[in-house]
C-alpha cells in the first residue's frame, strides 16, 4: 500500500476532527489535502463504507466524524484503505523449479503477516484524538 491512500485518509479524519462536528465540503477538504475533490470525495466513500465519516448532500451537506476522533483507531484507517501487502508483491512469478522460488512467495507472506501485525499492532494504541492533538 504505497499509494498515499492512508496519509489522504488521514488528513481528511484529522480536517474533522478539528472542524468539530461541523459539516466540510470536499473542496474545502481538497484545498488542504491540495488534490483534485474528485479524489477527496472517492476516499470520503470509501471512509463512510468503513463507518468512519457520515455526509450529508445538499447546500449546507458535506462530511464529519461519525464518532468522536478518539473513538477512531489508526488500525482502523489503515484498514479502510489496505488493498494489498504494505510491502507489495512482485508482478513475476518465481520459477517453481528453483530451490529459493519455489518457496519465496510462503517466506514473504509469513514476514509481511508478522510485520503488518506490528503495525496494526502500533496503530491500534493510537486514536485519531491523538494524532489530531498534533496539530493544536
Amino acid at each position: 500500500m504505497t499509494d498515499g491512500r492512508f496519509a489522504i485518509s488521514l488528513h481528511i479524519l484529522t480536517l474533522l476532527a478539528r472542524s468539530e462536528g461541523k459539516y466540510l465540503s470536499s473542496d474545502d477538504i481538497a484545498g488542504s489535502v491540495n488534490i483534485n475533490p474528485v479524489l477527496v470525495r472517492k476516499e470520503m466513500s470509501n471512509l463512510k463504507k468503513a463507518g468512519l465519516i457520515l455526509s450529508k448532500e445538499g447546500r449546507k451537506g458535506g462530511s464529519q466524524l461519525a464518532r468522536p476522533a478518539s473513538q477512531i483507531l489508526l488500525a482502523e484507517v489503515y484498514q479502510s484503505v489496505k488493498k494489498e501487502s504494505l510491502l507489495g508483491w512482485p508482478r513475476n512469478n518465481p520459477n517453481a523449479h528453483c530451490p529459493v522460488g519455489c518457496k519465496m512467495f510462503n517466506h514473504l507472506q509469513q514476514m509481511y503477516d508478522e510485520v503488518e501485525e506490528t503495525l496494526l499492532e502500533k496503530l491500534s494504541g493510537m486514536n485519531l484524538a491523538e494524532f489530531y492533538s498534533q496539530f493544536q
